[in-house]
């Protein structure tokens, strides 16, 4: 009897978390180029009560009698699919549209990576660097920050749909001869959310791959939109409708096991 309260029990540890991580999910539906979660389980070890066994003249038990003993959460995937696109007429924003990532400074030696390319114009010594809404450097196709000539307005640069940058002076198209880096990875799933839409590698995901010099198909980079998140409300409703009653009923099967029990203890009464 004891099994089946500690069955349901794990059943509802794991429904709790993937409640978390679908509320997770609704909560960024805003969030410029999120991607949503999805929790895995897998079930835990089982109890052989009785082996299937055949003798010699191919009598007995053909099959097993086996108790499962719950289920537990494996891992948390992440789905890269892509997320519509609005047109902001924000000269500094930027969607991708495909498999790529931008490249971001986020320390000394430390390069984060985001699909979030809602950028701003950061005012240095003698020139303008592109930054994220924290402030950190965007990278080019040579991991350097992306600068753009001081007294260029923000109106004037043009950023073409494989990310070089150039910009408008005296009626005249101008080339800066950079490139805003953009990346690929083996595995995407395999990178690990850090927070402010960023990620970092792991073994998992594998190393970068640059597009401008890797054998992969090339992104899109359309100037004036951002990525939306790839979030549908609708069907995280449905699936937190579906994770509610499943917990509902693990906890239903803790209040029939603890009334058995019950029964149990009075038959001696």
């Amino acid at each position: 009897m004891m099994r089946s309260l500690w069955t349901a029990a794990s059943g509802m540890g794991a429904q709790q978390l993937n409640v978390d991580t679908i509320s997770n999910n609704i909560s960024n539906v805003d969030t410029s180029a999120y991607k949503k979660e999805r929790l895995e389980f897998k079930s835990l070890l089982y109890q052989t009560m009785e082996r299937a066994s055949l003798d010699d003249a191919d009598t007995g038990k053909p099959v097993n009698l086996q108790v499962g003993l719950g289920v537990k959460p494996i891992a948390t995937s992440r789905i890269f699919s892509q997320g519509n696109v609005e047109r902001t007429e924000v000269n500094t924003d930027l969607a991708i549209e495909g498999e790529g990532f931008f490249m971001v400074r986020t320390g000394e030696d430390e390069v984060s990576y985001t699909r979030d390319g809602s950028f701003k114009i950061s005012l240095g010594d003698g020139e303008n660097n592109l930054v994220t809404s924290e402030g950190y450097y965007v990278l080019n196709s040579d991991g350097e920050p992306v600068s753009i000539p001081e007294n260029v307005p923000v109106k004037d640069i043009i950023i073409s749909d494989n990310g070089s940058i150039k910009y408008m002076q005296n009626g005249e198209e101008q080339d800066t001869g950079a490139t805003i880096g953009i990346v690929q990875f083996a595995n995407p799933q395999g990178l690990e959310a850090i927070g402010g839409n960023l990620y970092t590698t792991t073994s998992a995901s594998g190393e970068p791959i640059l597009e401008a010099d890797g054998d992969v198909s090339r992104s899109k980079i359309s100037q004036g939109f951002l990525e939306l998140s790839n979030v549908n409300i609708a069907e995280e409703m449905v699936n937190l409708i579906v994770a509610q009653r499943a917990y509902e009923l693990n906890s239903k099967s803790i209040t029939t096991s603890d009334e058995m029990l019950q029964l149990a203890n009075n038959l001696k009464k």
